[in-house]
């Protein structure tokens, strides 16, 4: 592997996509990536989305604001296949603006993202709580409205963000809506559920807008209307603004939320999101030709993680102290940053990744947390499973069937000496290497960036994706 030197090509676009459940460490990428990209773009997901960012060892969590708004300068965009929870938004900026980080004047919102309210939000908590009660599994949502969101964009029903510009048009839509909704938490026996627990804004609960288990009209009109105001002046035809940017030379990376394998077609479905996660949905979330997506890079941890119900043929007994599932969780500090759950660890799962490259065209990788497996005695990688009693060599579609799949392993000396910080590919331990070099003969994708830390500067360049 050697580091590729020729030069960055104006007007060239990347996509960077998680390629397993989410949690691969996109925020990093994309905002190490922006020291060469000039436009970062959103385009599928809500808050539901967690990325943190280290630089300097100052951390951030971003949900909503595209991951290079920590670059000076850098434009960002909230493209059309985002729904919106503009009350999340507010409160990311003042978190950003607080910190010394100019956000207004560079972050662009497309009027076409369908909007998330706190009625979304609480029929999504509700079947949530009516799936515990029954005894059936739950989808392991977040509970901040992102499914019901989407029902409404492709019901034909949704309040989008241009409605908020149009007074009497929005109110009038919201009527309509919470008419239906309130309806759904009746036949939930919504009133049965504590409201109080289940957060709205940073410090506003959802029993601000239910009175009797129904959501009241008056506080989500007068909280939409004071919300108006501030989001107006950063409201754009944002497809619009990337097609002219692109014709200018300017240099777009497109920003995934959650994982391939959470994807609403090609994910672990039904334990998925409700959004599409893979990289052609950049161009119809954003509102530009897909010819202009020039390389895809796929972010890929060293293990595989998830958050959250469904199969995961290589999990790990994580909760266990000293073992390598333990190691993973602990010193790869897995929690999600959005809800702070614990996500499941296991083996690298090389059948996945190939699904993952398939779905989504990879151009290359990004392997991140190399770091946390150092001091493993040994390795397990997957390489494809047992199902049926048939020997399959890519992750099948759909919950039910990856469920029955029994991991076929190929084992792989660890390494004692530390990864952390390296910045060359030949600083690296040897196993580490030969460690790499086994993940890219297995999966068939060229790794082309290698994560060492959380920290921007710890990252190995082999071939930068906005060169030729």
């Amino acid at each position: 592997m050697t580091k590729n030197s020729s030069a960055v090509v104006p007007g060239r676009n990347v996509v960077v996509v998680g390629t397993q459940w989410g949690d691969e460490g996109k925020g990093k990428l994309v905002d190490w990536l922006t020291e060469t990209a000039q436009g970062v773009v959103r385009f599928q997901g809500g808050h539901n989305a967690g990325h943190t960012l280290v630089i300097n060892g100052v951390k951030t969590a971003l949900h909503l604001i595209p991951s290079g708004i920590m670059r000076a300068g850098v434009k960002c965009y909230i493209g059309n296949g985002v729904v919106l929870a503009v009350g999340k938004l507010l409160e990311e900026i003042a978190g950003l603006e607080k910190a010394g980080v100019e956000v207004r004047s560079r972050l662009r919102v497309s009027e076409g993202c369908p909007l998330i309210l706190p009625f979304h939000a609480a029929l999504d908590v509700a079947r949530e709580a009516a799936k515990e009660k029954a005894g059936t599994a739950k989808i392991g949502t977040t509970g901040r409205g992102i499914g019901p969101a989407y029902e409404d964009k492709v019901a034909r029903r949704a309040l989008r963000v241009q409605d908020l510009k149009h007074p009497a048009r929005f109110e009038a839509k919201l009527r309509e809506l919470l008419a239906y909704y309130n309806q759904q938490l009746t036949a939930l026996n919504a009133a049965q559920v504590d409201w109080s627990q289940a957060a709205w804004l940073k410090d506003q609960p959802l029993s601000a807008f239910v009175v009797d288990g129904q959501i009241a009209f008056e506080p989500v009109w007068e909280q939409a209307q004071a919300h108006a105001e501030q989001i107006k002046p950063m409201i754009a035809d944002v497809s619009r603004e990337l097609n002219e940017a692109n014709k200018a030379g300017v240099n777009l990376l497109f920003e995934g939320a959650q994982g391939t394998l959470l994807d609403i077609d090609h994910g672990t479905y039904p334990f998925v999101t409700s959004s599409n996660c893979v990289a052609g949905n950049a161009a119809a979330g954003a509102g530009v030709g897909p010819q202009l997506l020039h390389y895809v890079l796929g972010i890929t941890k060293a293990y595989c993680t998830r958050v959250g119900g469904g199969p995961f043929p290589t999990e790990l007994e994580w909760d266990k102290e000293g073992t390598p599932g333990w190691h993973m969780s602990t010193v790869g500090a897995e929690r999600g940053t959005t809800t702070g759950r614990a996500r499941r660890c296991g083996w690298f799962d090389a059948a996945l990744l190939k699904r993952s490259a398939q779905v989504n065209g990879l151009s290359g990788l990004c392997i991140t947390k190399l770091d946390v497996l150092d001091g493993l005695a040994e390795l397990k990688l997957c390489t494809g499973y047992q199902l049926d009693g048939e020997v399959i060599d890519i992750l099948p579609m759909g919950a039910d069937e990856i469920a029955r799949c029994k991991p076929i392993y190929e084992t792989l000396p660890g390494w004692t000496e530390t990864s952390v910080g390296a910045t060359r590919y030949e600083d690296l331990p040897v196993n580490a290497q030969r460690y790499l070099d086994r993940i890219q003969e297995t999966t068939g994708v060229p790794i082309h960036v290698v994560s060492t830390s959380p920290d921007r500067d710890h990252t190995i360049l082999i071939h930068h994706p906005y060169h030729a």
